[in-house]
Order: structure tokens, then C-alpha cells, then sequence
């Protein structure tokens, strides 16, 4: 079996950390309406009453002990009518608490009608001699349950991802033919480092086989700009850049980012077959990306990549 990956384990550590915030108030609700399991107007003034200090909660219901609806879905504004004797056997957050477990909350899904992502929390109730006599079943919206885990930083292991089959199936009647980037390559290169080094540029992505570039600024991360192979080639672009020193939240040593995009263009030159497409470096996070002609790529460290020879690409 394959290790969880950190974002998996994030999302893990955050449904746990809901699954307990909200043990005890469905717990406390499951007991109220115990009592009152046979009188849905008793049951629908219980919800109503919770609503109205639940903070998180979208809509609260109680079914019977055959999964069949015996109130309407209590919302803060009121009810959603319609619901009674509605069947939620079928679905899937139910079915755990069918087969005995007290207390449970579902992985997400989209729900059907807003289309949003969403969580069912369901408890069961128990009559007064231990035995099962319904559930209790809250919804709620991603957006509006609290964030109590780390914020998640992305993976900075090495990532291997296959591209399309029909591009691999016909790579080795495939030959790399010279783009205008390639002609102007060391120029390029010296001139994207310059708005790296000097002008805020905190991300590059070079597209060799289209001779095009999309960069991220840090005085404006939310807007890139893509420069064509005249812009490019041509160092007054530089001008165009406000002068700005090197970015204090880069962790890529300055030194090392001329070593990167020349391996790039050893990457892009080295095979005919087998070449770079499209390159990438941010200097915050310090990870490479590279597409190859295969439609494969790759997401690693700065530091990982540059301890990569040639033989590791291709062979030999």
C-alpha cells in the first residue's frame, strides 16, 4: 500500500480534529431527542432550539431507526419542509451508523443541490434500555467549519508524473526541432536570471519549444506576464521591471539558479529524442519543474536537481 502523502495526512488530521470539536454538542443533542423520538413536533423544537446557537452547522435531522426521515431538515431561518419520510438508507454517510458505529462523520461530497463540498456528522440515539432507536444527523458546509489543523505546505520530495500515452506511444518518431528560444538560449537565459537576481521575478517557467516565458513578480503575484522571444532575447526588457533586490523569502542560494538553467539547456540539447519542453524554478519554495517531450514530468528540490547528472535523465 502505497504512504499517505502530506496533503493526505493534513486532510486526515483535520477531519479528526472536527470529528472531536463536534462529539460532544451531537452527543448532548442525541440525548434530547431520545426522549422525544415518537413526537416529531417535540423532535423539530429541539433542532429549531440548536440551531439557533449552532455555529457551524447547515441542517440537523433525526431519522428513524430504519434510516427513514421523521423531521424536517432545521436550518437557521427555519425548515426545509418536504423532508419527512425521506429515505437516506442509501447514502453512503449512513451506512456506518446502520452497522453499529455511535458516532460518525463522513468523508466529503459534493452536496445536490448547492453543489458544494460538504460533511454529514451522524450519532445515534439510544432509548432508555440501550437500544438503538434512530439517528441524528447533521450537515455541514466546508466553508463554513473552522480550520483547526497547520496550514498545509506542499511536498518537496521528488514527484514523477506520467503524461499522455499517445505522446509517448509515438515519442521515438518524434525529433526535437529547433525553436527560436534555442537559437537565442544563453541570452535568454542571462536575461531571465537578471529579472530573477534584480527585478522581483520569484517564478519563471520557460516554454523552450514555443519560445515563450511566464513569469510571477513579487510586487504583483497574482498577475503574470508572458513574454514572447523578441522580449526575451532582448536585455532593455529589463527596464520595463522595477528594480527590486533579491527576494527575502527566496530560499534558493543566488549562486545556483545560473547552475539550474544550465542544466536546463543541457536538458533541452542533450538528446533529439528526449529533450526539455518546459522548465520551471521558484526561488520561495525552491522546487524545479520539468515537462519532457514524453509528456512526462518532474517536481523536485533546486538542491535534489542539481545533484542530477545527465546519465540519470537519459542513461548511460
Amino acid at each position: 500500500m502505497l504512504s499517505k502523502t502530506k496533503l493526505q495526512k493534513t486532510v486526515k488530521n483535520q477531519r479528526q480534529a472536527l470529528k472531536e470539536l463536534l462529539f460532544v454538542s451531537m452527543t448532548e443533542l442525541a440525548t434530547s431527542c431520545a426522549n422525544k423520538i415518537h413526537d416529531r413536533q417535540a423532535l423539530e423544537k429541539i433542532l429549531s432550539n440548536e440551531m439557533n446557537s449552532a455555529e457551524y452547522c447547515k441542517y440537523l435531522w433525526v431519522l428513524d431507526k430504519t434510516g427513514r426521515q421523521l423531521t424536517d431538515d432545521a436550518m437557521r431561518t427555519g425548515f426545509k419542509y418536504g423532508q419527512v419520510g425521506r429515505d437516506r438508507v442509501a447514502r453512503p454517510y449512513l451506512q456506518r451508523a446502520l452497522k453499529g458505529e455511535d458516532y460518525y462523520l463522513s468523508e466529503a461530497y459534493i452536496s445536490r443541490n448547492r453543489k458544494r463540498p460538504s460533511l454529514t456528522a451522524v450519532k445515534i440515539i439510544y432509548d432508555e434500555n440501550g437500544k438503538v432507536s434512530g439517528y441524528l444527523g447533521a450537515d455541514f458546509d466546508l466553508r463554513e467549519l473552522p480550520h483547526t489543523s497547520d496550514v498545509y505546505v506542499g511536498e518537496k520530495d521528488w514527484q514523477q508524473i506520467k503524461g499522455d500515452p499517445a505522446i509517448r506511444s509515438g515519442l521515438f518518431s518524434q525529433q526535437r526541432t529547433e525553436s527560436a528560444m534555442d537559437s537565442q538560449i544563453d541570452d535568454v537565459l542571462s536575461i531571465v536570471q537578471e529579472l530573477i537576481l534584480e527585478h522581483g521575478v520569484f517564478h519563471a517557467k520557460l516554454h523552450f519549444s514555443s519560445s515563450r516565458a511566464t513569469l510571477w513578480r513579487v510586487d504583483n503575484p497574482y498577475d503574470y506576464q508572458i513574454l514572447n522571444i523578441d522580449e526575451l532575447s532582448d536585455p532593455d526588457i529589463c527596464l520595463a521591471f522595477q528594480h527590486q533586490q533579491y527576494f527575502e523569502k527566496a530560499i534558493v542560494d543566488t549562486v545556483c539558479i545560473a547552475r539550474v538553467f544550465q542544466q536546463f539547456k543541457e536538458l533541452r540539447f542533450t538528446d533529439e529524442t528526449i529533450y526539455l519542453r518546459a522548465a520551471s524554478l521558484n526561488i520561495v519554495n525552491g522546487m524545479v519543474g520539468l515537462n519532457f517531450s514524453c509528456d512526462g514530468s518532474h517536481y523536485m528540490h533546486y538542491e535534489e536537481f542539481l545533484e542530477k547528472s545527465m546519465p540519470f535523465w537519459f542513461g548511460g
